[in-house]
């Protein structure tokens, strides 16, 4: 027979009997991966002349790029914004636990905190792969503490920040003041701030440069400071509609950059959106998703009581209280996250948007990987990407999850299910 070692010594892995989610679309063909890595079957047969190690029957199901959750605070009791010993400890518990959500990569995100949080955690937190020990780090969402008084939303008035320098007067601090809140960006994906606080242009610009991607969000600019940080390098809005000025007609604030006219040639502005049915209604969503459906980005919002009951639980320096699906801090009506799980966010956000399967699914991966920049790497499924995959049925249930091409996650069997059945 052939050998399959002519360039490298790594096993091939064939998933077969599946609807491969590429190219917008699903269609019918197999997938082969070799050293973490989705390999072009042409090539391995013709140059090559290799063939598979092992095969993988799918079953029939769905086989899509594993989801990418940009914006997620925390989960099963664990706050990535509260103090602990060692945050990456917090970190690796959730990475674990949302592969069975088909999650394999993912953003920790701190609310904002006191600098005393951010210098401790934020060194802890490092960008690190996937595998069987839980979901990819992608680096750190810091949300806030630069963002509007008016929309802070769950965000701790006391411990808001502006880009004033510290030394008096009232001259703009700008990246110097981030980096004494932040102490270091080294392990920082994204910053989400309010693009009209005084200094926040040379900010958003310097972040950039350093290939920090900048959302915009707790805010309440206009259209024309949404659209200055645009051009500033800001491709990216926080939780869309929520914690920022109401659409208006006259001024659409930073909803009206889903069909703004003064974005780049070349750019693409993403919006993340809490598809829990409780954050946004149905219609809101339908209305961003056909005004702009290729920078859709679902994202879980998920705080420290996902995956528990309900009552009291903690989003950094706030108590909340869960009701329901709803999570408010204590005491108010102020929502404050969400306690949805990202496949559950993907089959809402199909049901509620009548949008297709792969739609749904690229929201969840090609869009958040695009966004990110990672896109060559992660959220496709094309060659020499990598095999973070998600293995789906019919109705978007999570049925396994595969990192690197390995098995991370399977759904057990129902009792008295009969094995291989879809």
């Amino acid at each position: 027979m052939p050998s399959n070692r002519t360039v490298s010594d790594a096993s091939i892995t064939q998933f077969t009997n599946c609807r491969l989610l590429r190219d917008h679309q699903l269609t019918r063909e197999d997938l082969w991966v070799r050293d973490g890595r989705i390999l072009d079957p042409e090539k391995l047969f013709f140059d090559e002349q290799g063939y598979a190690d092992r095969q993988l029957d799918c079953g029939g199901a769905i086989l899509a790029p594993g989801f990418i959750d940009v914006q997620i605070n925390g989960g099963y009791g664990v706050d990535f914004s509260q103090l602990s010993e060692d945050a990456s400890v917090g970190v690796a518990f959730v990475a674990k636990k949302i592969l069975e959500h088909g999650v394999t990569s993912f953003c920790p995100t701190l609310v904002t905190s006191p600098p005393s949080v951010y210098h401790k955690v934020l060194p802890k937190v490092k960008v690190q792969n996937g595998g069987l020990h839980g979901a990819g780090v992608l680096g750190v969402h810091v949300e806030g503490p630069f963002i509007s008084l008016e929309k802070k939303g769950a965000h701790p008035e006391r411990f808001l920040e502006t880009f004033r320098g510290t030394g008096g007067g009232d001259r703009p601090g700008g990246i110097q003041r981030l980096l004494e809140v932040y102490g270091c960006l080294d392990n920082v994906a994204m910053v989400t701030l309010a693009p009209e606080l005084a200094g926040s242009q040379s900010v958003v610009e310097e972040l950039c440069q350093r290939g920090i991607t900048v959302s915009l969000g707790h805010s309440v600019a206009n259209l024309s400071q949404a659209e200055e940080a645009v051009q500033q390098g800001a491709s990216f809005i926080t939780h869309l509609f929520n914690a920022m000025l109401p659409f208006h007609h006259r001024d659409p604030g930073i909803v009206g950059l889903l069909t703004s006219d003064r974005v780049p040639a070349g750019r693409s502005v993403f919006y993340g959106m809490i598809a829990d049915g409780i954050h946004t209604n149905p219609a809101a969503l339908r209305i961003a998703h056909r005004a702009h459906p290729a920078g859709l980005v679902l994202v879980t919002d998920a705080i420290t009581a996902m995956g528990l009951p309900p009552g009291r639980h903690t989003l950094g320096q706030q108590v909340l209280e869960i009701q329901g699906l709803h999570a408010y801090v204590a005491g108010t009506t102020t929502l404050s996250g969400s306690i949805a799980t990202m496949d559950q966010c993907v089959r809402h956000f199909r049901h509620a948007s009548g949008c297709s399967v792969p739609e749904a699914l690229e929201a969840a991966s090609l869009h958040p990987a695009q966004l990110l920049g990672i896109s060559s790497q992660k959220g496709c499924l094309q060659y020499g990407c990598d095999a973070d995959m998600v293995l789906l049925d019919d109705q978007l249930n999570v049925e396994a999850t595969f990192i690197s091409g390995e098995e991370v996650w399977r759904r057990p069997l129902q009792h008295g299910a009969q094995q291989g059945g879809h």
